[in-house]
């Protein structure tokens, strides 16, 4: 599946729930995301892991596209699966994390800048040659 951006109608956001957890690390291992199994486990458990699945002619692909982990406000990690990237699968998880947040923030790598100036993230350097983000609710 190729081609522009989806709309945004047709990715559907939800919270991971136990048998996400093998698909979840999936997709953070191929955007080569440091990954812990345990650490992304308690964070399913606590409800703070979001996953994408998107509509193909009108059908929910069966399993996740995206996933995002969080630790309170804190987004520790955001990937999507290679053949969905840069079609709003990434941004769907952002704004379903922040929704009902007063905030959101995020440390990365420069090389994903783009993705987070695009949703409106205020960045400044973190160290180490990382960055750091900010996102108001």
């Amino acid at each position: 599946m190729k081609g522009g951006a989806l709309d945004e109608r047709a990715i559907r956001v939800r919270r991971a729930d136990a048998a996400d957890l093998l698909d979840v690390l999936r997709i953070l291992d191929g955007a080569m995301l440091e990954t812990d199994a345990d650490r992304v486990s308690e964070r399913i458990e606590a409800g703070s892991v979001l996953v994408a699945t998107v509509l193909e002619d009108g059908e929910v692909v069966g399993v996740p596209v995206g996933a995002l982990v969080r630790d309170g406000d804190r987004v520790t990690a955001v990937a999507t699966r290679r053949r969905h990237r840069d079609r709003g699968v990434g941004s769907a998880l952002v704004r379903a994390a922040l929704a009902g947040r007063d905030h959101l923030v995020a440390e990365f790598d420069p090389c994903v800048r783009p993705f987070y100036e695009s949703l409106g993230f205020d960045i400044e350097a973190a160290g180490d040659g990382r960055l750091r983000g900010r996102l108001e609710g």
